[in-house]
């Protein structure tokens, strides 16, 4: 399943990348900073959104497949990192903060892959915290690429940046909430 509309979703996340990042590289007599802010706000809300509709159509549709449980998570997170490293390059956020979450994907898709081979995928499985840690990232990164204010009430970029260091504390959070359900089997193969 290859070509179903869930995974043609998925994929547009991964395409979607390089022109929400290239937003900020168009020329200042093409679109202002706040034209770009917004457009790439809107583009990265759209295809995060994706997130959750391929995964409803895949269920809804019974177009679930090995290749679309794979591909997801890869697509989600190419799409978080980034944007967190446009943030970076654009000063909104700190490379702390870039490190933290980069890191930690990384961390724990080797982990997941491990279990799977040993079978043992289950005890990795997706958590509340990995979940709230997702939305809470979502719309800091959301807000910090909008950097403006909202009903001349809310600065995005303050709490853009509250919201981007709470996604770091549930980043290692769930990392480490990972890493203790996996221990069990890391201890018996370390012997």
């Amino acid at each position: 399943m290859f070509l179903t509309i869930p995974t043609i979703m998925t994929w547009t996340r991964i395409f979607a990348i390089p022109l929400i990042v290239g937003v900020f590289y168009l020329p200042e007599a093409w679109a202002s900073v706040a034209e770009k802010n917004i457009l790439a706000t809107v583009m990265f809300v759209v295809f995060a959104a994706t997130d959750w509709l391929d995964g409803y159509l895949a269920r809804r549709l019974n177009q679930t497949s090995a290749f679309g449980a794979f591909l997801d998570p890869v697509a989600d997170k190419f799409l978080v990192c980034a944007c967190v490293l446009a943030l970076v390059h654009l000063q909104r956020t700190d490379v702390f903060v870039a490190l933290i979450i980069i890191g930690r994907e990384i961390a724990i898709s080797a982990l997941r892959e491990w279990m799977a081979q040993i079978g043992a995928s289950k005890s990795v499985a997706v958590h509340m915290i990995g979940k709230l840690k997702t939305v809470v990232q979502m719309i800091a990164i959301g807000f910090l690429l909008f950097d403006g204010w909202v009903l001349g009430v809310i600065h995005t970029r303050v709490w853009g940046v509250w919201l981007i260091w709470i996604a770091a504390v549930l980043t290692i959070w769930s990392m480490v909430y990972y890493l203790q359900k996996a221990l069990p089997e890391i201890r018996a193969r370390a012997q």
